[in-house]
């Protein structure tokens, strides 16, 4: 299977194809999302509470499995691009071995510091009561997750952006039909609860990770999976955590600014941890999109970089940012225009609805200017440079938290809801500045 259309056509159309399905495949899954949400929000405030206090380990399984994912990818691509299949089997039989020791090595610590993690945040018995089942359910299917993901990047990687998308809807799609059947107990099914959103959670996921195992077997692919090639190589072995050690850092991040940001908000209301996580669950519609725009790029990134194609490169790199500014545009327009029919999806409760909005308005002032960040920190990741792409998230969901704590002594929980789009404003410069040094340095690398 030849890859050669990854260099040979026109930039717009192509990362348009590439892109297109996995933005679809992340707006599905930003809708398994909210609906989970929405059901769940329909048990209780508390039940959604809880929700939104597992969310930062949720995040840190599913950071782990995308961001290794991202390393298997980064390199699968650059090898096919530099007409190395040897090297690009190696590092997907291997990729695949690591990241499902990950899974499960996830699955004990998760499932052993839950409840004292949730305990952290909420003294509420009912709310660590809901957090808990869910959680011991839930984080059963982190190595289904991480294993998933790996097959999901290696389609990726070989421009099977369709399988990918084929793959993800499957499990939405399933989940989303599942909550509500699951979760209130419809037909001969048993009433779970919170319980049920777990449930429902794990087979989607499962169904996505037998989906891509029968695609991948029973068609053809440039790379294979050879298990005497998953034996631990060094070089290949560096590569692949050179890149996915910082991408995973990258996704991982976001958990640490909601834990410390639920720990700020606290102190105010514990309305105001509900309202982070409304909001964390709005955001993934226009974040995942753009995040479907990263995951086109990216093989075309490695791709192009192998064959030496710098510029085309940085033509590949402009286009994602002018489709992910149209994105965030949309989103900002969305976030000001009907910002309390978006809390009250989630809430009926009249003041959570209006302090939800206000949040809303003040967060979204950054959406647009964030789609540097995002953006650079993919084309970055594609052309195997982690760190400076680590660099970029870091000052992003870091720097936030020192910034919204001494805002919020002044302006109490609007603090830190300005400290979203003040910091954008500053990650977007560093990444400017970060991505011009590379692009200095991409034709000394491939020397």
């Amino acid at each position: 299977m030849s890859q050669l259309y990854m260099k040979e056509k026109s930039v717009l159309p192509l990362v348009l194809s590439m892109s297109f399905p996995m933005a679809i495949s992340m707006l599905v899954n930003a809708l398994y999302n909210i609906v989970d949400s929405y059901f769940v929000a329909k048990i209780s405030e508390s039940a959604m509470t809880a929700l939104s206090l597992v969310f930062p380990l949720q995040n840190l399984v599913m950071a782990v499995a995308v961001g290794f994912g991202v390393g298997i990818n980064a390199a699968a691509a650059y090898f096919l691009g530099a007409e190395n299949p040897k090297a690009a089997d190696s590092s997907v039989s291997q990729g695949l071995v690591l990241n499902g020791l990950h899974g499960i090595l996830l699955t004990a610590g998760c499932l052993a510091s839950a409840q004292l993690f949730l305990g952290l945040f909420t003294s509420d018995a009912e709310t660590i009561s809901y957090g808990t089942q869910y959680s011991m359910i839930v984080f059963l299917f982190s190595m289904v997750i991480t294993v998933g993901v790996c097959f999901e990047k290696i389609f990726q990687a070989v421009g099977r952006m369709k399988v990918s998308m084929a793959g993800m809807m499957i499990g939405c799609l399933a989940n989303i039909i599942l909550d509500p059947v699951l979760i209130f107990g419809i037909g001969f099914f048993p009433e779970l609860g919170i319980k049920g959103a777990a449930l429902a959670t794990g087979i989607g996921q499962g169904i996505t990770l037998v989906f891509y195992i029968i695609v991948f077997l029973k068609t053809p692919m440039p790379v294979r999976i050879k298990l005497k090639r998953s034996m631990i190589d060094t070089k290949v072995c560096k590569r692949l955590y050179a890149v996915g050690i910082p991408a995973t850092l990258n996704m991982a991040l976001p958990s640490l600014l909601i834990t410390a940001l639920n720990g700020i908000l606290a102190e105010f209301s514990q309305m105001y941890v509900l309202i982070l996580g409304i909001y964390y669950k709005l955001q993934t519609f226009i974040y995942l999109t753009t995040n479907g725009i990263v995951q086109g790029i990216r093989p075309l990134v490695g791709y192009n970089y192998g064959a030496g194609e710098l510029d085309r490169v940085k033509c590949v790199h402009r286009t994602a940012l002018m489709l992910s500014a149209l994105i965030m545009a949309l989103g900002t327009g969305l976030c000001l225009l009907i910002p309390k029919q978006l809390i009250a999806m989630f809430s009926a409760n009249p003041q959570t609805i209006s302090a939800g909005a206000e949040a809303l308005r003040f967060i979204s002032c950054g959406f647009l200017v964030s789609a540097i960040s995002v953006i650079t920190c993919g084309t970055l990741e594609g052309l195997g440079k982690g760190l400076p792409s680590l660099v970029i998230s870091i000052i992003r969901y870091i720097a936030i938290i020192p910034i919204a704590f001494v805002l919020s002594r002044f302006l109490e929980a609007a603090g830190v809801w300005h400290g979203f789009w003040v910091t954008e404003l500053i990650s977007a410069g560093a990444a400017v500045l970060l991505f011009h040094r590379c692009v200095k340095g991409l034709g000394k690398d491939k020397a």
